[in-house]
C-alpha cells in the first residue's frame, strides 16, 4: 500500500516503521507490506476517556454556561475549547470571540434539557435518543454545524416515523423541518403522514396541525384513507376547532374532491354539516359540477368538462367498493391469485356496475431479458443454457379484468398496491405502488425486500399486507374551453 504525506509527518512516519521515499514538494512517500499490515485500535477505550475527560473536567479551558432566555433553566459544563473546535467550527468561531473563560449559551428549554447528551456527542462520538428529544437535538447540531450528529438524527427520525405515529411525533417532525428548511426530513414525513392519514385523522394530534401542513395534505393524490367522505369529516373537526380566516377555509373546502362522495351522502352533507352551510357560498360551483358528474355518463361529461382535473381524480381509497385488502400467507413459496370487485367508476350513474378483476402474485417472477431463449421446440439457446441467479428473480403482480366490457369506454384504470408492513408493533404503510396492468411496470416492486424470513419487516404474523385498489380515471373525449374548466 503506497500513499503521500507531507514532510513534517515525516518523524512520526519513521517511529512507525515505514518506509519513506523523498518526492519534490515537500512530499514523502509512504511504502508498507501489504501483508504485514494489521488494524489496531483502542476506540473503546478512548472514547472512555474522553467522556471521564467531560465528566470530571480535568484540565479543562473553559466553562459552558447554557441557559433559557428567561434564565428558569440553567446547565453548567467544565469543557476543552480544543475538543469544542474540532467537533463544531460554529463553537470554535465562538470560542475564539470569547472574553472570559465563561461561555454563555442561550437555547429554548428543549434544548437546554438535551444540552448534556449534545456534548456528550461532541467527546465521544455517540448517544442516545427517544423521540421526544430527537427535534431538540437535531435543532442544536444544525445551528452548532455538526453535520454528522443532524444526519443521522434525520435518518433516525425518517426511521421512526411508524413508531412516533400514535404519539403525534411525525407532525411535530414536520413542522420543525419546514420550518428549519429541511426539505428531506419535511417531504418524507409528508409522505409518511399522506400515507397513513386515517390513523393522522383519528390522533388528538391532528386538529392542532398547521394551515400550511393541513393544505400540503389536502392537495396531495396519494392520500391513503377509507374514503374523501373521512376526510371532509376530519376537516370539519380542524376548521371548527380552529375557526381560520375565511380564505383559509374556503381554500381547505375547495381542495376537498366532492365528486368522489357518493350522491346521498353529499345531499347529507349540505343538509347537516355547519361548515358547509356557513361557506355554501364558497364551494357551490364544486357541489353543482359533482352532481352532474353522478347523473351523467362520464362519456356524456367528457363532451363537456375536464374530467382530468382533480375533483374527478380518487385519492387512494381503503373501502371495500375500490379493491380489496390481500394477505399473502408466507409469501416466498409459490404464486397466488385472488378475485374481487370494484365499482366501474365514482359517478353515481354507474352506481351498482361491478367490474371483476383477477390479480396474480409472483414471488419469483423473471423478466423478459433473464429468461432463457429457445431456437426451436424443445431446444435451449447454447448461451442460455445457465440459470439466472436466484436473485434476478423478483416479486410481481398482474391485475387484468376477466371479462373485457363496451361499458370501459372512457375510463381508464390505474392500479394501485399498498404495502404495509409491522413497526414497533403497528400495522403502517411502508410503500405505495401505481401502474396499469403489471408491477413490472414501476421497475421497484419490493425490491430488496426480504419475503423469506418470517421475521422480515415486511412481514407480519408472516404474511405480506396488501391493499388493491382500483381507481377509474376519465378521459377528456373534446377539447374543452377554459370557461368550462375549473
Amino acid at each position: 500500500m503506497t500513499c503521500v504525506w507531507y514532510l513534517p509527518l515525516l518523524p512520526l512516519l519513521l517511529s512507525a516503521g515505514l518506509q519513506i521515499r523523498p518526492l519534490s514538494g515537500g512530499l514523502v512517500k509512504v511504502e508498507e507490506e501489504l501483508e504485514s499490515s494489521a488494524v489496531i485500535s483502542h476506540s473503546l477505550g478512548l472514547m472512555g476517556r474522553l467522556e471521564k475527560l467531560l465528566l470530571q473536567g480535568n484540565s479543562s479551558d473553559v466553562s459552558l454556561r447554557v441557559e433559557t432566555v428567561d434564565g428558569d433553566e440553567v446547565k453548567l459544563f467544565q469543557a476543552h475549547s480544543l475538543v469544542l473546535s474540532l467537533q463544531s467550527p460554529a463553537l470554535g468561531r465562538i470560542l475564539q470571540n470569547r472574553n472570559s473563560s465563561t461561555l454563555v449559551l442561550q437555547e429554548s428549554s428543549d434544548c437546554v434539557a438535551v444540552f448534556e447528551k449534545f456534548i456528550r456527542y461532541l467527546y465521544c462520538g455517540e448517544l442516545s435518543v427517544n423521540l421526544d428529544q430527537a427535534t431538540a437535538l437535531h435543532k442544536l447540531a444544525a445551528k452548532y454545524g455538526v453535520a454528522n450528529l443532524q444526519q443521522g438524527l434525520a435518518e433516525y427520525m425518517s426511521q421512526n416515523l411508524a413508531g412516533a405515529s400514535a404519539s403525534g411525533h411525525v407532525v411535530g417532525w414536520y413542522e420543525y423541518a419546514a420550518a428549519a428548511g429541511d426539505a428531506g426530513l419535511r417531504d418524507t414525513c409528508l409522505q409518511f403522514l399522506s400515507w397513513n392519514l386515517s390513523a393522522v385523522l383519528q390522533s388528538a394530534r391532528w386538529p392542532a396541525i398547521g394551515a400550511e401542513l393541513l393544505m400540503a395534505l389536502l392537495r396531495r393524490s396519494d392520500l391513503v384513507l377509507q374514503s374523501e367522505l373521512e376526510l371532509f369529516q376530519g376537516l370539519e373537526v380542524w376548521l371548527i376547532r380552529n375557526d381560520p380566516n375565511s380564505l383559509t377555509a374556503e381554500n381547505a373546502l375547495r381542495a376537498v374532491r366532492y365528486a368522489m362522495i357518493p350522491p346521498r351522502e353529499l345531499f347529507q352533507l349540505q343538509r347537516n354539516s355547519p361548515v358547509l352551510r356557513r361557506y355554501h357560498e364558497s364551494v357551490r360551483d364544486l357541489l353543482y359540477l359533482s352532481f352532474q358528474f353522478h347523473s351523467a355518463s362520464p362519456v356524456q361529461l367528457a363532451k363537456f368538462f375536464d374530467v382530468n382535473c382533480s375533483l374527478f381524480v380518487p385519492r387512494n381509497y381503503l373501502a371495500a367498493s375500490w379493491g380489496t385488502a390481500w394477505a399473502v400467507n408466507n409469501p416466498a413459496r409459490d404464486d397466488r391469485s385472488i378475485s374481487f370487485q370494484s365499482q366501474l367508476g365514482p359517478s353515481g350513474h354507474d352506481e351498482g356496475k361491478r367490474v371483476t378483476w383477477n390479480a396474480l402474485f409472483s414471488p419469483r417472477w423473471l423478466p423478459l431479458s433473464l429468461r432463457p431463449m429457445y431456437n426451436e421446440p424443445g431446444a435451449m439457446h447454447q448461451s442460455q443454457t445457465a440459470q439466472p441467479t436466484l436473485g434476478a428473480a423478483r416479486p410481481r403482480i398482474i391485475i387484468t379484468p376477466t371479462t373485457s366490457s363496451a361499458e370501459f369506454a372512457g375510463v381508464n384504470f390505474q392500479k394501485t398496491v399498498v404495502v404495509s408492513t409491522r413497526q414497533q408493533g403497528q400495522l403502517v404503510v411502508r410503500h405505495v405502488y401505481n401502474f396499469h396492468q403489471s408491477t413490472e411496470e414501476t421497475g421497484d416492486f419490493l425490491s430488496g425486500v426480504d419475503l423469506q424470513q418470517r421475521t422480515s419487516e415486511y412481514l407480519a404474523d408472516g404474511s405480506l399486507h396488501m391493499h388493491v385498489i382500483i381507481k377509474p380515471l376519465y378521459q377528456t373525449l373534446i377539447a374543452v374551453k377554459k370557461t368550462d374548466v375549473l
